[in-house]
């Protein structure tokens, strides 16, 4: 858990604490400062990892790369549902893709990234007069508001942080790169 007086690897405070964003609502800039947040968090977790440590799952965990790869894909479909917009089949077809890959730190990061840049554009454009607009999510077309799907992005990110920070975590206590670890 971070202590409020707890600062990143770059010697700043935590992006919530990095000051207000000047002309934007505190609701909107809250939630750009918890994407920036999640970008850190991720390159600090998985930056220095080989793609076997990254896919590893050790003792049957979900891997870290899972967690960045979903993060990415999950925060493109819920953005696209914030956009007022219902997903496209390659969307719902690279949901499958998650789970698997051979994709370097690198590569992951700039997915996570590049999905949370999309990200916090779009909640720039928000104003206050907007967080009640409808939402429709899913096949199922369940009816929820613009903020509520906006805030709803970083809670989900910040759920696969963590799993993808304690299978680094883990993979990193274990060792070994061919991916087993103790199963």
């Amino acid at each position: 858990m971070h202590d409020a007086n707890q600062v990143t690897g770059q010697g700043q405070p935590e992006p919530w604490m990095r000051g207000i964003i000047e002309g934007i609502d505190p609701v909107i800039g809250h939630l750009i400062r918890a994407a920036e947040q999640i970008c850190e968090d991720a390159a600090t977790a998985i930056g220095d990892l080989t793609p076997a440590q990254i896919w590893a799952e050790p003792h049957g965990m979900t891997s870290a790369g899972f967690h960045a790869k979903h993060l990415a894909g999950s925060t493109d479909r819920l953005a696209t549902y914030l956009a007022g917009r219902q997903l496209k089949p390659e969307q719902l077809a690279a949901i499958s893709t998650e789970g698997t890959g051979a994709e370097s730190a690198a590569d992951l990061l700039a997915s996570v990234d590049a999905a949370l840049d999309r990200y916090r554009q779009m909640v720039r454009s928000l104003s206050a007069n907007d967080f009640g607009a409808v939402r429709e999510i899913g096949r199922k077309r369940y009816r929820t508001t613009a903020i509520s799907v906006a805030i709803h992005i970083v809670e989900h990110a910040q759920r696969h942080i963590g799993g993808l920070i304690a299978a680094a975590k883990l993979t990193r206590a274990t060792g070994g790169e061919d991916g087993s670890f103790g199963r």
